[in-house]
């Protein structure tokens, strides 16, 4: 025993000394090619005695000990300071540059504590929750700086940041200096309870939010965008009137106008945050069917189209993540019809097998038209990956294939509205064969038509790849084989296809309003389209958990025009009517929104707020 102890503190001397000496040559290599970098510039500094004696400049006595070791002391420290303050003495011409680094510096350093997780349990992905939010990744000035670099990106946005008076740190989306300085809404957020590790929460509005929820109500029903910007001049962060506002401008194609009114509603939102409520970790949960939630669900998916549009579709990935982990069960704007779609153009293809992988069992993703033929289509741009090995390469070519024929053989509908898109022409085989011809469109249900219709008019242009075309055609031969072959699967899918996609959810039908595909909406039933569709709230759920109640209306907002209250008493006159008739209502209701009110009198009333 005695030997024993006695060999373990032979060893962590060694160690020790070991330590030492590998910590002495790395400050001397350091303060050689400090000193190198100094001489190149031409230093006038004065050298320490420590530099002299080294350099051979003290007494004539180092010149002729060359190989002499210096004694380990505080000369990098010094050096270290010396130099820091160079660099502040040159003034700032080299700050932008050092300020450019610190993402590509941070994400080495996350690139290197992979690799190190890798090498010590082989996984990097798994490692992390499924619908794990990074805040970097929130933000899209990271995404843009990688692809133009920083100074292309902020320009001189630095020095005005650093001039601001006040700077409360979000991370959904930064405050700018038009906004009006922001004051308590009325809004705050409660904890509802805890279970199994979820936290559910709620957002509840005071009593003076209400009666500004109040009026805004009156001024939509009143008809007149006006309405909406006087009251936002008297609560410049009012949520409902900001996205209700935002989608006004969107029609005049004020697109910029209407992302920064989107921000601003996220910005509102986000201050009032519970203290405990995470973005990040993905157990944090928001009941829908609260109507003080929605204005979070939608301001976040607004915010998502304008960043996919912006060219961002990194960002608005991670924004579609943290809209799925809200309620992953539920899908309440049914997100999961685009995540595959942002996940390929972001180029995460291993998000998106990884999310089939383990949601296929209890979601059945496959039965999905969307993610059946995006997850094939991430395999194959996996398999031209060359940094994989081989094996790895083979398997994404096999699953590509085996996956594509299955997405082929139950969606066959897909295949001739996906080449039109395209503007490729079939070959003959395929053009005269019945299972892609016209009937596989004519005879799918309404339901399916629209999630079809949905996945072409938004991914064709993820299909044009020359090298994506060859692999499609080679499957579909593959598949028409099988077809002439009477495989039993082609049978038992055309049975599938049958019995389900009866009807739509609804939150599919939420989903394709505001997604806005020409494709989809035209698809839409006459339930849906008989409806008229708010934007502030679209297609509310049935089963509502109402808080608070609005009280009925005594008398008519002074500031109606002659035009808006004609409106409304053709409104009461025929309020008995149904059908077609509430159709061409709302109809008239959006054409008049559109030209009641001029791009440039909205742009001038949101500047006075």
């Amino acid at each position: 025993m005695y030997l024993l102890l006695q060999l373990v503190l032979l060893f962590a001397q060694i160690t020790s000394e070991e330590l030492e000496d590998d910590l002495s040559s790395k400050e001397e290599q350091a303060d050689a090619r400090l000193k190198e970098h100094n001489v190149a510039e031409g230093s006038n500094e004065e050298p320490t005695p420590e530099e002299a004696e080294h350099n051979g400049q003290r007494d004539g006595k180092g010149a002729n000990q060359p190989d002499q070791t210096p004694v380990l002391n505080n000369k990098p420290r010094k050096k270290k300071k010396k130099r820091k303050t160079k660099k502040t003495s040159a003034g700032e011409a080299l700050e932008d540059d050092d300020l450019e680094d610190i993402d590509s510096l941070l994400e080495k350093i996350e690139d290197t504590n992979g690799l190190s997780q890798e090498s010590q349990s082989g996984i990097i992905a798994d490692s992390k929750p499924l619908l794990y939010i990074e805040h970097r990744n929130l933000n899209p000035e990271n995404e843009l700086k990688r692809y133009f670099g920083a100074r292309a990106v902020l320009g001189d946005q630095r020095p005005r940041q650093r001039q601001r008076q006040y700077v409360r740190s979000t991370w959904l989306t930064a405050p700018k200096n038009t906004w009006p300085r922001y004051s308590k809404t009325g809004i705050a957020m409660q904890l509802v309870e805890t279970r199994r590790g979820v936290q559910y929460f709620t957002f509840e509005h005071h009593r003076e939010y209400q009666q500004v929820q109040f009026k805004f109500l009156d001024a939509v029903e009143s008809m007149d965008p006006n309405n909406i910007v006087l009251l936002l001049q008297m609560n410049p962060y009012h949520v409902d009137s900001l996205l209700q506002l935002s989608d006004v401008c969107r029609m005049q194609e004020d697109q910029e106008m209407a992302r920064d009114l989107v921000e601003r509603a996220l910005y509102s939102l986000e201050c009032a945050f519970h203290p405990v409520f995470s973005l990040t970790s993905g157990s944090c949960r928001l009941d829908y069917r609260r109507p003080e939630n929605r204005a979070f669900y939608l301001a976040l998916f607004k915010h998502l189209m304008f960043l996919e549009k912006r060219g961002c579709p990194r960002t608005a990935l991670e924004f579609c993540k943290l809209i799925l982990s809200l309620d992953p069960e539920n899908d309440p704007l049914c997100v999961l019809l685009m995540i595959d779609f942002l996940s390929l153009r972001a180029r995460e293809y291993a998000f998106l097998t990884r999310m089939f992988q383990e949601w296929e069992s209890h979601r059945n993703l496959s039965q999905l038209p969307n993610f059946a033929f995006s997850v094939p289509l991430a395999y194959f741009f996996l398999s031209q990956q060359e940094e994989h090995s081989e094996l790895e390469l083979s398997q994404a070519r096999e699953r590509a294939a085996r996956l594509i024929q299955l997405a082929l053989i139950m969606f066959p509908s897909v295949l001739m509205p996906l080449l039109d898109h395209c503007s490729v022409q079939p070959d003959a085989r395929v053009a005269s064969h019945s299972f892609f011809g016209l009937n596989a469109q004519i005879s799918q249900s309404p339901a399916l038509n629209q999630l079809t219709s949905l996945y072409v008019g938004r991914t064709h242009s993820l299909w044009k790849d020359p090298a994506v075309m060859a692999w499609l055609e080679t499957n579909v031969h593959e598949v028409l084989r099988m077809v002439d072959a009477r495989d039993p699967l082609v049978e038992e899918s055309e049975h599938k296809r049958k019995m389900r996609y009866q009807s739509a959810p609804r939150n599919i039908y939420r989903h394709v309003i505001l997604s806005e595909m020409k494709e989809a909406t035209a698809a839409l039933p006459l339930e849906v389209t008989s409806q008229p569709v708010m934007g502030f709230d679209p297609l509310p759920p049935l089963d509502s958990i109402i808080s608070y109640t609005r009280p009925e209306r005594t008398n008519h907002p002074s500031n109606e025009s002659t035009l808006s209250l004609f409106f409304q008493q053709v409104c009461s006159n025929n309020k008995a009517a149904a059908g077609k008739s509430e159709h061409v209502f709302a109809s008239s209701t959006q054409k008049f929104l559109l030209h009641s009110v001029s791009a440039k009198g909205v742009a001038l009333g949101i500047c006075s707020v």
